[in-house]
């Protein structure tokens, strides 16, 4: 297990680049699964998560070759589909999330997929009931293997038709549409989710020959089509990660430059930071964080506490509340976050009351915030990453803390972002790895 040894108090200014999304590139990958053609896939991220899909796709047949580190050949013209029944594939799939998201694609293509529980974050419950029961209005059936985390999914045939989503699942909706391309007839996907990775998901598949309409809604249209050919797809910016070094130049910056983000599909996560009172000018596709010895958080405009949520695109994605979290500690006022969709993502905060914020934890999903406007620093410490987000929030935290902190369990951190160290220290930071 490696560790973070971080020494906090070091200002950060210069320009940094986000990788690619992490989102979109475990949807993109997976789709390269519904052609025999070769797919060429750009700006995919160095990190954990991804490289551990590519190497459950070469375990499976798939030909990859590595045209540059972040730029990829997939050709899935002769899979081992024996290997999908295999002990071995199902305890790889248990240990990673994004695995979840090969069914749609081996369910449209040949008819049958094997996949384990999926691993990934120790966030709460994240089920995938929607996944499944999208892909039995296709005309899919599917049991549980006795007494194990396995599931088989079968269909002689899918057959197109109207589903309403139970929730706007951004997984769910991906598989479904990846399964649905194939179907017979049209498929209506209604309360789908609209995310960028989602719509950027869309639009590869009609390169690919796919006919889907209704892109960027939540009302999808799918005409099914009889094959589908090769495609280059170049993925989007990280807006997690955006939103990420936007929490760190608050919090630690004298001036910080993102540079390339992707502003249109960034929704409102600017607008989020802004309402803590962080001040982000915009100069083309970049964002300029200046150096802020102060920001005060807005309240409503009838004076009532501010309060921000997640909600499903475009509102607030929850994979920032983390982050949000760790920049209202030095804010000037108070904030309710309210986390609806995981029950076990604030849980983290206890490190931080450790660390010294004045945070309240209401219940599982909501807890208030008293910003220390910077009169006092937050103290170093040693604490363990439990997931992606809480993680990096606890590296900005650590950052700003006077003296010396240890964050364990870092691997976790690796999941979601590429070489986060040493990027880091380009601008100033004093992070080693142990």
């Amino acid at each position: 297990m490696a560790s973070f040894i971080i020494e906090g108090g070091h200002p950060l200014k210069g320009d940094i680049t986000p990788q690619g999304a992490k989102n979109e590139a475990l949807e993109v990958i997976c789709a390269s699964l519904l052609t025999s053609d070769e797919v060429i896939i750009r700006n995919i991220p160095d990190i954990r998560d991804v490289n551990n899909l590519i190497l459950l796709l070469e375990d499976i047949g798939v030909k990859v070759k590595r045209l540059s580190r972040n730029d990829y050949s997939f050709c899935a013209d002769a899979l081992n589909l024996d290997y999908l029944e295999s002990t071995e594939f199902v305890k790889k799939c248990s240990a990673l999330r994004g695995s979840v998201l090969m069914i749609g694609p081996l369910l449209a293509r040949f008819g049958k997929a094997v996949i384990a529980k999926p691993g990934g974050d120790k966030i709460g419950r994240r089920r995938l009931d929607t996944h499944f029961l999208g892909f039995k209005y296709l005309g899919a059936e599917f049991r549980q293997v006795y007494n194990t985390d396995v599931y088989e999914i079968f269909a002689e045939k899918l057959i197109g038709c109207y589903m309403l989503l139970d929730e706007a699942s951004v997984t769910g909706t991906a598989n479904i549409i990846m399964a649905a391309v194939f179907a017979e007839g049209t498929t209506t996907i209604y309360n789908a989710a609209c995310e960028p990775y989602i719509q950027q998901l869309c639009h590869m598949l009609n390169k690919m020959g796919a006919r889907i309409s209704g892109i960027g809604s939540n009302l999808l249209t799918i005409v099914g089509v009889e094959s589908l050919h090769g495609v280059e797809h170049k993925i989007l910016p990280d807006m997690i990660e955006v939103g990420s070094f936007i929490g760190m130049a608050a919090m630690c910056g004298e001036g910080i430059r993102i540079k390339d983000v992707s502003l249109k599909n960034l929704g409102n996560i600017p607008d989020s930071f802004r309402r803590l009172g962080v001040r982000i000018d915009v100069e083309g596709d970049d964002l300029i964080i200046p150096q802020q010895d102060h920001y005060s958080i807005e309240s409503f405009i009838d004076g009532t506490i501010m309060t921000l949520a997640d909600a499903p695109w475009p509102g607030l994605t929850p994979d920032l509340i983390s982050v949000l979290i760790v920049v209202a500690t030095q804010a000037r006022g108070s904030v309710l976050f309210h986390q609806k969709m995981f029950e076990s993502r604030l849980f983290f905060v206890d490190k931080l009351i450790d660390m010294g914020a004045q945070i309240i934890l209401c219940d599982p999903h909501r807890a208030v915030v008293v910003g220390h406007d910077h009169n006092i620093k937050l103290r170093a410490g040693r604490m363990a990453s439990p997931d992606i987000r809480a993680g990096i929030a606890l590296l900005i935290a650590a950052m700003s803390a006077n003296g010396t902190s240890r964050i364990d369990n870092i691997e976790q951190i690796d999941r979601g972002y590429e070489d986060i160290e040493e990027r880091l220290n380009s601008l100033g930071a004093r992070i080693r790895r142990e």
